[in-house]
């Protein structure tokens, strides 16, 4: 058994997991890594240990993310430390001589978040930089406010979202110009070459820690809940209005029920089961709204309050899902989709800037815009040519959307909206959950509900339909080649459906960055964009269509997912 001494005849990537365990100060890790090496002659342990050691997790746009455990390829104790090393050494480099860099720290609920929060605090400190920690476990939104409540130079948070229960993550924003939204290049790949330095220089007992961090009082909270609860007021309507809440298992309730609370709005009805953090998130297979089965206990809970409608926050409460009942005489209740929602969000933004604007008498051209990525919903181009606003598609990620010129609004499908720019520069379950109780109070008063709101928008606006395909892989490999296959021998249609243009965003296109994603343009203006995921091993396909009425738009959109199945059973 090969467990002393390095040879040439040893397992490929030993010598680099012991070096791993000789710095690495988390017990749990290095018995797990112990083990492999002493079962270093078994191929299961070897392909293990390929896996763990053969690769390094890549720091980008979303920072790191990844499944818990020992190994440059694994999210751990080691690897935090680096990248927080690199992040320092950075903000070091590119701040002014006269200003000491800070940096404020969160984390939420998942294993190890607190560990990894409490390691990059000290290394901060010990790096010279101002680190401010905050006060307790709290959702992702608090920390993106933080950046900007304390004028930080950057913002830590120790959170990997709605991701298995097993993974965890370490998102990066930067302040002053880019006023707290998260990274993107080139800072990424400039943070990313420190923390490749670091790694490389060895051992992470040798990087200089401090215990003088500051921990950061509640006035940051009280702040954050105080501009949230002023996104929409209760109205009258809303006494008596009956309505459900889930926090997936995640620290989103303690900051949400105080904002429900500061504005007006009725207390829930709560899913108890799923309201307290909880990292091993017992009651879903999956922490996320969208996957299939997350919400049941949610609607088992809305039959029986006899609620109006549900809200649902994902672990680190950036994200928010609505239901409502589906019409059917057995009681069911349908998730909205991302675009759904985003479409009301951002006609209510929309109406609200025409408001302020002949309010203060301002021409109709105005540099008030929304946004959204450029594989949600066409419709919310619609909304802003009809009230004279401007428009941006970007890149997915709230990184892109977030810098968008004069946003009132922005949005993702993948039930991400930022309905509060001057407060959150990154989506914000929170804030767009306070959205959507004033436009249920509102619909109320006028004796409507959400499901009522989205017809009133059919009829203003036209009629909508949206689907997704998502493959996930095993080998990230299987993306790269379908991805591959689609530019070297582009489909000339989908189905029945003709394929007109095609654009590579590989090169940039539209004034936007480059970006490994193909849009197909249809005949009859519907539309395929096709990526691959930035957070989990998935290629996923968005397919958007409009319609001459609902029935015809759900027509057009299943005929085009037919053919959308049909062109990649091709290519497998």
């Amino acid at each position: 058994m090969n467990d002393t001494g390095s040879s040439a005849m040893e397992p490929r990537n030993l010598s680099a997991a012991r070096s791993w365990l000789a710095q690495d100060p988390d017990p749990e890790t290095r018995d797990e890594l112990t083990a492999l090496i002493a079962s270093s002659d078994d191929p299961e342990a070897q392909a293990e240990l390929e896996d763990r050691f053969g690769t390094r997790l890549a720091f980008g746009t979303a920072g790191l993310r990844g499944e818990l455990g020992a190994g440059t390829n694994r999210m751990n104790r080691v690897l935090v430390a680096q990248a927080a090393a690199g992040l320092a050494a950075y903000l070091a480099e590119n701040g002014s001589d006269d200003e000491t860099p800070s940096v404020v720290v969160g984390y939420d609920g998942r294993r190890n978040s607190q560990r990894f929060a409490l390691d990059s605090a000290e290394i901060f400190a010990g790096a010279g930089l101002h680190a401010i920690l905050l006060p307790r476990m709290l959702p992702t939104p608090v920390l993106a406010f933080a950046v900007r409540y304390f004028n930080a130079s950057a913002g830590v948070m120790v959170t990997a979202s709605h991701n298995p229960p097993n993974d965890n993550g370490y998102k990066v924003y930067l302040g002053g110009d880019d006023q707290g939204s998260q990274i993107v290049p080139p800072a990424d790949g400039e943070i990313a070459r420190h923390i490749d330095r670091v790694a490389t220089g060895g051992d992470i007992t040798r990087i200089p820690r401090h215990l003088g961090y500051v921990r950061a009082g509640d006035d940051v909270v009280e702040a954050y809940i105080a501009a949230t609860a002023a996104v929409a007021p209760a109205p009258e309507s809303a006494a008596g209005m009956q309505w459900v809440y889930t926090a997936m298992h995640g620290v989103g309730w303690e900051t949400t029920s105080r904002v429900v609370s500061a504005a007006g709005f009725p207390a829930p009805t709560v899913v108890s089961e799923q309201i307290d953090p909880d990292p091993a998130f017992p009651t879903v297979s999956f922490p996320n709204p969208e996957e299939p089965g997350a919400m049941d206990l949610a609607f088992e809970t809305a039959r029986s309050s006899n609620a109006e409608f549900v809200l649902a926050n994902d672990p680190d409460a950036d994200r928010l899902a609505v239901a409502v009942p589906d019409g059917a005489a057995d009681g069911g209740w349908r998730r909205l989709s991302g675009n759904e929602v985003g479409l009301l969000l951002g006609w209510r933004a929309a109406r609200r800037a025409a408001e302020s604007r002949e309010e203060q008498g301002t021409p109709t051209t105005t540099d008030v815009s929304l946004a959204c990525s450029l594989v949600s919903s066409p419709g919310l181009e619609v909304i802003a040519d009809h009230y004279g606003l401007d428009f941006f598609a970007t890149l997915t990620g709230f990184k892109w959307i977030s810098r968008a010129p004069g946003m009132a609004f922005g949005f993702e499908e993948a039930l991400g909206y930022l309905v509060n720019p001057e407060t959150v520069r990154d989506k914000d379950g929170i804030s767009a959950a306070i959205a959507m109780l004033g436009l249920a109070a509102d619909a109320r008063g006028r004796g409507t509900t959400i499901s009522g709101l989205l017809a009133e928008f059919e009829q203003t606006f036209g009629y909508f339909a949206s689907d997704q395909i998502s493959i996930r892989v095993e080998d990230l490999s299987v993306i790269d080649t379908i991805m591959t296959l689609l530019r070297k021998d582009q489909p000339d249609r989908f189905g029945t459906v003709k394929v007109k243009r095609v654009d590579d965003l590989l090169t940039g296109i539209d004034d936007l960055p480059p970006g490994n994603v193909l849009r197909f343009w249809l005949k009859g203006g519907s539309r395929i964009i096709v990526r691959p995921s930035g957070t989990e091993p998935k290629l996923k396909l968005y397919l958007d269509v409009r319609g001459s009425s609902a029935a015809d738009a759900a027509e057009r959109l299943a005929a085009l997912t037919a053919g959308a199945r049909e062109v990649l059973d091709s290519l497998s």
